[in-house]
Order: C-alpha cells, then sequence, then structure tokens
C-alpha cells in the first residue's frame, strides 16, 4: 500500500536541507518515495538526494541558475533555510524572507495544479497582522532587488530582523495564498516554537540562554526537527488539498496560552530589544 502521503515519485525542493528542520524534511521526504532537490549554502549529509545545488540565498543569480538546473516539474517546495539574529541584520532579511520569496517565486512558473508550498516562519512572527501596513510595503516590492533595498531604507523595521522576516513569512503567505488558488496551487507555513536544531545556540546567544531556557511552552519541552518537519510535510501532501494561506503554529501550545491570556505577551521580547 502505497503511503496516504503520496509522494512516490513527486518531485520536490527542500531548502535549507543541510541541518535542522531542513534535514528533517528532507530525510523524510526522501524515505516517503520522493525526489527531492536540496538547496543550502552548504552539502547536506542526507542520503538519497536526487541533487543539490549549493546556494547563497542572498543573491537571487545563484537561485535563478539553482531553480533552472532543477527544472520541471516541481510538485512542493519547502522554504526551510533561514538565518538567527546572531547574523547581520540585512543578511538575515535577505535570507529569511527576500531569499526565500525569489526561491518560491522562481519555482512557481515550474509548478502544477496541486501542487504547494510550505515555508518556516517562528512563534516570533506570530504578531504580524500588528504590523500589516509596513509588512504590506515590503511585500509590494516587485523583486529581491527591490526588496533589498527596501530592508537597506528601513533599519528601525530591522532593529528585530529575525522577528520582522518571520512576519514577513506570515503575510507573504496569507497575501500569495490568494493569487496562487487560481493556478491551484497552495501555500502554507509553520510558526515553530522553541526547537533543538544547530540553530539553537545561535538564539541562545543572540537573546541569552536564560530566555530561551524561561520561553513558556505549555508542553513542557522543545520540540524536535521532526516535528518541525512532518507539519510541512503534511502541509504540502493531497492530504491538506482544501488547506491554503495558513500559518500553522507548532509551537507546543504558546499562541493559545498567550492569546487567551494566560502568556504575558511581553515575553516574546527579549532584554535589550525594542
Amino acid at each position: 500500500m502505497k503511503s496516504v502521503l503520496q509522494y512516490e515519485g513527486k518531485r520536490v525542493i527542500v531548502t535549507g536541507a543541510a541541518s535542522g528542520m531542513g534535514a528533517a524534511t528532507a530525510e523524510i521526504l526522501v524515505e516517503l518515495g520522493a525526489e527531492v532537490h536540496a538547496i543550502d549554502i552548504k552539502k547536506p549529509e542526507v542520503t538519497g538526494l536526487a541533487s543539490f545545488s549549493q546556494v547563497d540565498l542572498r543573491d537571487p543569480n545563484q537561485i535563478e541558475d539553482a531553480v533552472a538546473k532543477i527544472g520541471k516539474i516541481v510538485n512542493g517546495l519547502f522554504n526551510c533555510a533561514g538565518l538567527p539574529n546572531t547574523f547581520p541584520e540585512l543578511d538575515v532579511m535577505l535570507v529569511n524572507f527576500c531569499g526565500l520569496r525569489a526561491v518560491t517565486e522562481a519555482v512557481v512558473p515550474s509548478m502544477v495544479e496541486g501542487s504547494a508550498i510550505a515555508c518556516i516562519a517562528s512563534s516570533a512572527g506570530i504578531g504580524w497582522m500588528q504590523n500589516i501596513g509596513v509588512l504590506f510595503e515590503l511585500l509590494a516590492t516587485p523583486d529581491f532587488a527591490g526588496a533589498k533595498a527596501w530592508c537597506e531604507a528601513h533599519p528601525k523595521e530591522l532593529q528585530n530582523a529575525y522577528g520582522f522576516s518571520k512576519e514577513a513569512i506570515n503575510a507573504y503567505t496569507a497575501q500569495r495564498s490568494f493569487t496562487l488558488a487560481a493556478h491551484g496551487i497552495r501555500i502554507n507555513c509553520v510558526n515553530p516554537g522553541p526547537t533543538d536544531t544547530p540553530m539553537m545556540p545561535e538564539f541562545e546567544k543572540a537573546v541569552g540562554k536564560k530566555y530561551m531556557d524561561d520561553f513558556p511552552v505549555p508542553l513542557g519541552r522543545h520540540a524536535v526537527a521532526e516535528e518541525q518537519a512532518w507539519p510541512m510535510v503534511f502541509l504540502n501532501s493531497p492530504r491538506a488539498s482544501f488547506v491554503t494561506g495558513l500559518q500553522l503554529d507548532a509551537d507546543g501550545g504558546f499562541k493559545g496560552g498567550m492569546f487567551t491570556g494566560q502568556i504575558d505577551p511581553a515575553v516574546l521580547m527579549p532584554e535589550g530589544f525594542e
């Protein structure tokens, strides 16, 4: 019996496949029988990949070349690449949002009806609707160069570039879902809570180990990479064929606690951030 997720023979792209959630996603997809094409700045150790393209997501030319090399048809795109706040603010925005959007827009012409896109955002971006005005300014930029210029002109918004980049992913998911729906293509994103991946020490450097240790998770523990990968694998499968524009909170119950007043929203703002 075939897997109910029906990835056998499907052509998929995973960015950030060298580590963390991206590596977990790629491994799951290979096991499910997909033809997995990896994009990352370093080579993944995942076995069974159909191809690997070394790409710096801060370079739109590298993105275009990699997507062209992978070619048609693409049934699923998994945007898992990202940088933490320990990197320069502009680099964080270029990889986490500008590069993610450039990959997505480059892949869409190779997608057929029934294809789907899943992006990793973050619980740091769940307040995106409060910033919808400024986010729509960023989304209105026509391409990578335009988005980069916008970021360079808005240093205030980039003071917490990681959180802002994840808000942008949530907003982009909502906005783009409407236009892609006319072509039978779905797009959703996942908002992970604290997850034990190789990036966790970088988060601890950025905001402090105590902040990360004390960050409220009602389930009482951090997630592991596979617990964020599986929701994305589900969202891009035919089993979620009527789900699009969704921001799925894989946060161990954090958003539920915060939105019902049981968690103080002030915990989202580490000391030193404005």
